[in-house]
């Protein structure tokens, strides 16, 4: 099966630093991303759903900017990562998700993200 990655921006009317908060701690991944996290050592994530512990290694984080994760059970080249943006024009603040899908289930997941992001904007009070 062919994957791809996917690429999806949202508009967030928060500041890049509360916003940041809820994208890079495990206190803000519980409001919207995962049910629990937890951290072991500096690098290894798991991010747990049902409690299911998911197990992924910390890549990158540029403080207030973004942070890159890659499942350790995942192929070495895909990675997901949450970056916060600012339109140069309009000034909004945004949220570019990438993430890597299977073909036939793109669709699937940027409905998945778009309710993921949802929950986002109501733990932050925007929606």
């Amino acid at each position: 099966m062919e994957r791809k990655k996917l690429e999806l921006e949202f508009v967030i009317r928060s500041s890049p630093q509360i916003l940041f908060q809820y994208i890079s701690t495990p206190s803000g991944l519980v409001e919207w991303f995962c049910d629990d996290v937890n951290i072991k050592g500096s690098k290894r994530y798991f991010f747990v759903w049902e409690g299911e512990p998911n197990e992924a290694e910390l890549v990158k984080r540029v403080n207030g900017k973004y942070i890159k994760f890659r499942w350790t059970e995942g192929a070495a080249d895909e990675f997901f990562q949450f970056e916060v943006t600012k339109d140069e024009l309009t000034g909004d603040i945004g949220l570019v998700i990438t993430d890597f899908v299977d073909e036939d289930e793109a669709e699937e997941m940027s409905l998945l993200w778009e309710s993921q992001v949802s929950d986002l904007k109501h733990a932050l009070g925007l929606a």
